[in-house]
């Protein structure tokens, strides 16, 4: 487990993201004093920080983030509410481990915003941007050795065709996948520039309201990072972590992810699970939370105006009963 405190100087750290749907998330968990709360994908503090202001003066967050320049910016931004803010560098499937530790039974709400921050889009090195020039890598945690560079250079076709496909809903993904084999016999793929380019040649003609790289490298950053590993894993039974009344708000910003969050709620809110010709419930099942929100909440058109890449955000609330 990956829970250890960050304990690197936190000199003056750039991490440029402005949080979305952040009054929307506010509004909805509704945070109040002496309460706490789990931001499960802190990212730059943005979600955090409204939770705070909200449950003054007492109320706590605890911040996790796989990503340990997000960690680092998330304590810059909240020095000024001292022990309420506590973070710790793990995913949010390690949640109950994390609380665990500190010793918080339970909680009173959390959120995951499962979207990629600005800063790590932003930052050259990272390799999420189309034009990144640097090593292609995608890694939301630099500590583990997969990056997309191994997965572009060394997994064979077919394997390249499924994560396409599956993860990136890639309609091209079997071309696509032979192209970059084919272009790879010749010499590596270095950069994320360069695979936009092979992508960019073998789309050619095709639609043109998005780059055409766009649903290779989503596909390429969830193979990386697991992330719909971590988040069915996290849905199977992340209710357990919440007190009665306590709310989960989740803001995906894809249909895989929307799906994955909208099928486990679904499950939390029903009475029995059995199949639906079963003559009496043998499930041992029970109703864990109630629906708050029976269609997803979007952001409005003045923050799409300000904010571009709010555009797909979809958030979906539950409350524990």
């Amino acid at each position: 487990m990956t829970t250890g405190r960050v304990t690197e100087q936190a000199t003056k750290t750039l991490f440029a993201h402005v949080s979305v749907l952040t009054r929307e998330v506010a509004e909805w968990l509704q945070p109040e004093p002496g309460k706490r709360y789990l931001d499960g994908t802190v990212g730059g503090g943005g979600h955090a920080e409204e939770i705070l202001i909200r449950s003054s003066p007492d109320g706590r967050v605890l911040g996790l983030d796989r990503d340990n320049e997000a960690i680092i910016a998330a304590e810059e931004r909240l020095h000024r509410f001292g022990q309420r803010f506590m973070a710790r560098r793990a995913s949010f499937v390690e949640a109950k481990d994390v609380l665990a530790e500190i010793g918080w039974e339970a909680i009173d709400g959390v959120l995951l915003d499962l979207g990629l921050s600005s800063h790590q889009i932003d930052t050259p090195d990272r390799g999420f941007s189309f034009r990144a020039s640097t090593r292609l890598d995608m890694r939301m945690d630099r500590r583990q050795s997969l990056d997309a560079y191994r997965i572009v250079n060394s997994y064979p076709a077919d394997e390249l065709e499924r994560i396409f496909r599956d993860y990136g809903e890639e309609p091209s993904a079997r071309r696509l996948a032979q192209a970059i084999v084919d272009e790879r016999g010749r010499r590596a793929i270095q950069s994320a520039e360069e695979l936009a380019g092979i992508i960019q040649a073998v789309k050619r003609g095709g639609r043109r309201d998005h780059h055409p790289a766009t649903q290779v490298f989503q596909a390429l950053r969830i193979a990386v990072n697991q992330e719909l590993q971590h988040l069915e894993s996290f849905m199977e039974r992340g209710f357990e972590i919440l007190r009665p009344k306590a709310r989960m708000a989740v803001i995906s910003f894809h249909s895989l992810e929307d799906r994955i969050v909208k099928r486990a709620f679904h499950k939390w809110s029903r009475a029995c699970i059995c199949p639906p010709r079963a003559l009496r419930c043998q499930c041992g099942w029970s109703q864990k939370v109630k629906l708050l929100s029976k269609k997803p909440i979007v952001p409005s058109a003045d923050e799409i105006h300000s904010n571009p890449r709010a555009r797909s955000a979809k958030l979906r609330v539950v409350e524990r009963i």
